[in-house]
């Protein structure tokens, strides 16, 4: 249901604010009407130096909080520390909208603490997450639309990590480009846990410089130090910026434009993307001086932590970079493709997608991987891969037929798929009492020669190098 047909009607209310006069209507268009009562005036108060309207009032206008609540509601997302869904969200501010508005006006809020949660990482350590309540990612979401056009005009053009209009196949072009202009030794920059130790009084400095209102700096700076919840103890924030708030992204950006700006004064060319960075250089030798020079500002100005034993200096056909690799072609031109990793990580997960052991049905395993291999090849399609994906498929249908094979447990189920694959009675009777393996019988003729490739096709399985061909027409 839409947003604006939850809506209750009101009165219409005339009140007089600083010399004009508002109306309430019964129905806004595009606003449920639950954080406040303000209507937006025709005329937008957009000046943040205004002392009428500051930039607090642009965070909490009504136009700026509907659009806020929108996007959570979209993005759904795990419940915070007091249980509340996104579904519960928008009955929750229709009764207490207005009272969370003026607290926060009068710097009585105080963000509920952040769930401290654990997510595996590729390396097998975990990556810690905090996510905060659902009224707290509204009050975030809206904080940060107001202030990300302000920052995004300061940032440097070779950003690319949650900015609009920008994207991770961006950075990995301007990352081709700078090799192929003959800077093909790289600085592969590692930050050490960055969300968890960016220093606040820091990040609350940085901020100051370019935001002037206090109330919002106020604001920030609470969410900063609301605090986490682990294994139901309350823990203090006192360095760090929660990985899962809506904030987390443009504070990272703005902390970490420092060190854009310092790069570029030095001449260096670099490309980054959230915390990962690569410095670019022509030789080895430069790459190395650089990499000495750079350091002690991240460490000692920044007060930011370096991971020296991954952060090294080599060609940049030995790095991984946003899951991509390089590599120089027959004429010296260098190119992309999926770094090994990349590829073992969509082999495990096309593994844990046909694995017989979850029951997975038919349909449910076909969209799952429908899924998957969008996805997947919507992100890698700028790499060369045509020959990877044409061996992936094959054994992706290899794992497939044994899928198939393994959901017949008994020979008489065996025997009854093969003769509806066309096998005729001695022939199934035979091979339906077959002593081979589940991936032998998978690669053998038995399953190869009748669950051919164009049957998997036609039952509506898909499959990467197919799809690949959609996205690069």
């Amino acid at each position: 249901m839409n947003v604006t047909e939850i809506g209750t009607k009101e009165s219409r209310i005339h009140r007089k604010n600083d010399g004009y006069c508002q109306r309430d209507s019964a129905e806004h268009k595009g606003y449920d009407r639950a954080l406040t009562e303000k209507r937006i005036t025709e005329n937008n108060i957009t000046d943040a130096s205004s002392e009428r309207y500051g930039l607090l009032e642009q965070i909490l206008d009504p136009e700026n909080l509907n659009k806020a609540y929108k996007q959570v509601k979209k993005n759904k997302g795990s419940h915070g520390v007091d249980g509340m869904s996104t579904d519960a969200l928008l009955e929750y501010l229709k009764q207490n909208g207005k009272a969370l508005r003026e607290s926060i006006l009068d710097g009585k809020y105080r963000p509920r603490p952040v769930r401290r949660v654990e997510i595996p990482k590729d390396n097998g350590k975990k990556r810690q997450l905090g996510i905060p309540t659902a009224v707290d990612r509204v009050i975030q979401q809206a904080i940060m639309q107001v202030l990300s056009p302000l920052y995004d005009d300061t940032f440097s053009e070779t950003s690319y990590g949650f900015r609009p209009k920008r994207s991770a196949h961006d950075a990995l072009k301007k990352s081709k480009e700078y090799a192929n202009e003959g800077y093909t030794y790289v600085v592969d920059m590692d930050l050490e846990k960055f969300f968890d130790v960016v220093n606040q009084s820091k990040m609350i400095e940085i901020i100051s410089r370019t935001i002037k209102d206090g109330r919002v700096i106020s604001l920030i700076h609470k969410y900063l130090r609301a605090g986490a919840i682990v294994d139901k103890k309350f823990e203090e924030t006192q360095i760090g910026l929660a990985q899962g708030g809506n904030l987390s992204p443009l504070c990272s950006n703005i902390m970490l434009n420092e060190l854009d700006n310092e790069l570029e004064k030095r001449g260096i060319r670099f490309v980054r993307y959230a915390d990962d960075i690569m410095l670019f250089a022509r030789c080895k030798r430069s790459a190395t001086r650089i990499m000495a020079h750079i350091l002690p500002f991240i460490e000692n100005k920044l007060k930011l932590r370096v991971n020296k034993e991954k952060t090294k200096v080599a060609y940049i056909g030995h790095v991984k970079f946003l899951g991509y690799g390089f590599y120089a072609s027959k004429g010296s031109k260098i190119k992309l493709k999926v770094h090994r990793k990349s590829i073992e990580k969509m082999k495990n997960r096309v593994r844990e997608i046909t694995s017989r052991s979850k029951g997975i049905s038919y349909e449910a395993l076909k969209l799952k991987l429908k899924q998957y291999v969008r996805g997947w090849v919507n992100y890698f399609k700028h790499a060369d891969m045509k020959a990877l994906l044409e061996s992936t498929d094959a054994w992706l249908r290899r794992r497939l037929r044994m899928f198939i094979w393994k959901r017949c447990k008994k020979i008489k189920t065996r025997y009854r798929l093969l003769r509806q694959l066309g096998y005729n009675h001695q022939n199934a009777i035979k091979y339906a009492n077959t002593r081979k393996g589940y991936w032998a019988v998978a690669g053998s003729q038995i399953l190869s020669c009748s669950i051919t490739d164009n049957l998997l096709r036609k039952a509506g399985y898909l499959f990467f190098s197919d799809y690949l061909k959609t996205v690069t027409a």
